[in-house]
């Protein structure tokens, strides 16, 4: 105890030292100008403090050695989003706010868990930036003797008008989540909107000097995994970590093994387009792969906690919402440090509990398979998002930026070259109210249009129409069906020995609504939400997932993908275009034809609760190019 005690006093000689610096430099290096002398003390200070510092606290350290010296704090269980990987659409049940921490039982804990060597607090929830008296919280953490790292993270909604405070506070580093760079399918993601919120306190952040921002993307199989180029490209001149996280199980989300993008599997698609790329040094206790790019200022990383973990180096704890202490984030086990504050346990009785806890922490979490099996807290009552790092401040300078406009219909223009202008500072022009954008001034067309192009990096909205540009003409058709073999069965044509060329291919489709279902989708007033956006995402999905719902169906790397529905009030009716390409052997015809059809078949369901008098027809091929058959183009 002694000895804790001097090592204790040393350090408050060492910091209030260190803290007199006036360039911010970290305590073991001397300000840039200061005479050797002082060098020379600090570094005799630093050996001394090592000789003679304390053990690490026995109740922090488990079984297998490994010292716990970072805590997570969840705030709240409230949440003012429903991400679909995070909590189930109906949402969960929450605690009642009699049964949640108080500030006082937060800060009692943490006070803590800091005097017995913990050294990091991230702040989660839930959104922890929902919670009132946070920026309090923040300022009283910050003057807990030790502790020299305070993070938040957050899904970015309060964050820009909050920052400034938290800063100000004490808050030295910052988590955002963003898990698509499209409008439209952040809504669809997240269940709520808010798109142009994120992008603003990402922003912030940047603007105020936190370097990295780390933003966290948790990539899902047919959802997002087609952005990962799209996103890596922003840390070209960004001080942005781009952190993807493998897709974990947590009650109510639904996992899938299909789903989970591995590691392995992110790795190879962005090396693919940046073979250049550096692996980082692993720092001790982190829980990512870090990697970067030569020449870009940011990097990127990956969090393999389902294929790849890293319990060996586990130095994590968590306290939820509801005060329960889990040392393990995929255990189920959990112990109530709430139920023994309320009751008048001294600070030596709450140190045993813990001790017992972190003394029984198993060596490593279950298997991928077993996790996915077993009974967890869902993920919203846990914390938004896990096992990320803390990121020091710097100084950097953004000017501001006027955010999308989620709604807004605006012709197409390439991503990335959008992505860069709304990054630079550039104002983005004001859309149209709602009303202008799709119903227009006198026309009774509403269009939307989406873009899931690799090559040119786009994806937007748009108001632009294709129609064919050559006069249609006859296609050479084959006197056998090819995929039936020589005696009568079922087998895919073998394309290895055809040579790779440009295909495209446009397929249509009309949903005959009805006057009242057309009425409601006209006006965006349909109980289910957007129905137009959810078609839009659904053919896209659609055309990347052909292979798997046609049997002898090759898989197509496509490059491209567009999907756009257009009203027409003298029919009631939607039509639909979907318009694939790729490079290779074999043409994209199915890829557009099941886009289409799968789009008109998600307007069916969505409007299925307001008539079932609805007709799906005319779903064909509208032209093809490219390949030994020729062009078709369809009058």
């Amino acid at each position: 105890m002694a000895a804790r005690l001097l090592s204790r006093m040393l350090q408050r000689v060492w910091g209030s030292s260190a803290r007199s610096c006036s360039s911010g430099a970290p305590v073991t290096q001397p300000c840039p100008g200061e005479p050797s002398q002082a060098a020379a003390e600090l570094s005799r200070r630093r050996q001394f403090l090592r000789e003679h510092a304390a053990p690490f606290s026995a109740f922090l350290t488990d079984s297998f050695g490994r010292q716990h010296s970072y805590l997570r704090i969840s705030l709240t269980e409230r949440c003012n989003l429903r991400c679909q990987y995070c909590m189930p659409e109906e949402g969960v049940p929450l605690t009642p706010k009699a049964d949640l921490l108080t500030t006082e039982e937060i800060l009692t804990l943490a006070r803590l868990f800091v005097r017995e060597g913990v050294t990091k607090i991230r702040l989660t929830g839930g959104e922890p930036l929902i919670r009132p008296d946070v920026v309090d919280i923040v300022a009283r953490l910050r003057r807990l003797e030790g502790l020299r790292t305070i993070g938040v993270t957050t899904n970015g909604i309060n964050l820009a008008r909050l920052l400034p405070q938290l800063q100000k506070a004490g808050l030295s580093a910052i988590n955002i989540s963003l898990d698509t760079l499209v409008p439209a399918k952040f809504e669809f993601i997240v269940r709520r909107k808010g798109f142009h919120k994120v992008m603003e306190g990402i922003h912030k952040a940047i603007e105020l000097g936190y370097n990295p921002v780390k933003v966290n993307c948790v990539v899902i199989r047919g959802l997002n995994e087609d952005e990962l180029i799209d996103f890596v490209a922003l840390t070209k001149g960004l001080p942005l970590d781009m952190r993807f996280i493998e897709y974990m199980p947590f009650d109510g989300n639904k996992w899938n093994f299909k789903k989970m993008v591995s590691y392995k599997e992110m790795l190879d698609t962005i090396r693919q387009q940046w073979p250049e790329m550096e692996k980082l040094p692993e720092e001790e206790s982190s829980t990512a792969k870090a990697f970067k790019i030569p020449g870009f200022e940011g990097q990127i990383s990956f969090i393999t906690s389902m294929s790849e973990h890293f319990c060996g180096t586990c130095n994590r704890l968590r306290i939820t919402a509801d005060g329960n202490l889990k040392v393990c984030l995929f255990g189920n086990s959990e112990v109530s440090l709430r139920d023994h504050l309320r009751a008048g346990a001294s600070e030596q009785e709450l140190l045993r509990i813990i001790g017992a806890a972190v003394g029984r922490k198993k060596r490593q979490h279950a298997g991928m398979f077993n996790i996915s099996q077993m009974k967890n807290r869902p993920m919203i009552l846990i914390e938004l998002f896990l096992m990320l790092q803390d990121s020091p401040p710097a100084n950097p300078s953004i000017s501001s930026w006027d955010p999308f406009h989620v709604q807004g219909l605006r012709p197409r223009v390439s991503f990335s070259s959008q992505m860069a202008t709304l990054w630079k500072g550039c104002g983005v022009p004001q859309a149209p109210s709602l009303a202008q954008q799709w119903l227009g001034s006198g026309s009774s067309w509403r269009h939307y249009t989406s873009h899931a192009d690799s090559d040119a990096n786009s994806k937007c909205l748009s108001s632009v129409s294709q129609a064919p540009a050559t006069p249609p003409r006859p296609l050479p058709t084959s006197e056998q069906l090819t995929h039936v073999d020589s005696e009568g069965r079922a087998a895919m044509v073998d394309v290895g020995g055809k040579p790779d060329t440009e295909r495209v291919a446009v397929a249509s489709a009309v949903v005959l609504l009805g006057p009242v279902a057309f009425k409601l989708v006209q006006q965006n007033q349909l109980k289910k939400g957007d129905a137009l956006v959810v078609a839009q995402l659904a053919g896209v999905q659609a055309a990347k997932l052909t292979s798997h719902l046609i049997p002898l169906c090759h898989h197509v790397a496509l490059t491209h993908v567009q999907v756009q529905l257009e009203l027409d009030s003298t029919r009631h009716a939607v039509v639909i275009q979907a318009s694939c390409r790729a490079r290779g052997p074999t043409g994209v015809e199915m890829e557009a034809l099941t886009s289409a059809a799968v789009a008109s078949l998600t307007l069916y369901d969505m409007c299925k609760a307001v008539s079932r008098d609805i007709v799906l027809e005319e779903i064909k091929l509208i032209s093809k190019t490219g390949g030994q058959r020729g062009d078709f183009h369809r009058a």
